[in-house]
């Protein structure tokens, strides 16, 4: 997907349930690493937990990379209820980590999905949210005469000039919005003749 929601800002959120507390907290998150060093941190911040439930999703669409843990919760009753709401969402580069204090009441099987689902979705109702415009870089080799040309076509097709070396020829390095990167390469090729020389990372 070349444009997806994302956290514009963490949230946290509590709920109490048979006394035991479940704080959710959703922090944005662009690596796998970054995930996990906030899971570390909230870990620090809160020692005393029975549990620290986690589910993460990076990027989006078929790139997307997922994390989760029960965290000692019974197998499938609290990482994957968490994740199920976070995939609900569509949001992407999210972390939610629920944290819970145990409050002396067992809750079954049935009720920590129940709780853990509603907790993250609470969290999720105070969460703000951005789009995150994915972009692509374009190299462009062009001569001389052709920079003034290029220069408009790039600043017609939206896409920013990152670094422009003048050597031999002229090589500009710009970045666009992914989803308008073949329509931008179409208009270079025809404005030079196809004979601009471009590569795409």
């Amino acid at each position: 997907m070349d444009e997806y929601p994302i956290p514009a800002s963490d949230a946290t959120t509590e709920i109490v349930i048979k006394n035991s507390r479940f704080i959710s907290m959703i922090k944005r998150c662009d690596s796998v690493e970054s995930a996990r060093t906030a899971i570390a941190e909230i870990k620090k911040q809160h020692p005393n937990a029975n549990h620290h439930v986690y589910a993460f999703r990076i990027g989006s669409g078929n790139s997307v990379q997922e994390g989760l843990s029960d965290d000692g919760e019974p197998s499938g009753t609290a990482g994957q209820p968490v994740m199920s709401v976070l995939r609900g969402s569509a949001i992407g580069d999210a972390l939610i980590v629920v944290v819970r204090y145990f409050g002396g009441t067992k809750l079954g099987t049935g009720g920590l999905v129940r709780a853990y689902t509603e907790s993250a979705a609470e969290a999720l109702k105070h969460c703000a949210t951005i789009l995150k415009v994915t972009k692509s870089r374009v190299t462009i080799e062009i001569g001389y005469a052709q920079f003034d040309r290029i220069q408009r076509v790039l600043a017609e097709y939206g896409a920013e000039i990152m670094d422009t070396r003048f050597e031999q020829s002229v090589t500009l390095t710009a970045e666009i919005a992914t989803r308008g990167v073949n329509n931008l390469i179409d208009a270079l090729r025809e404005s030079t003749g196809g004979s601009a020389r471009i590569d795409m990372d």
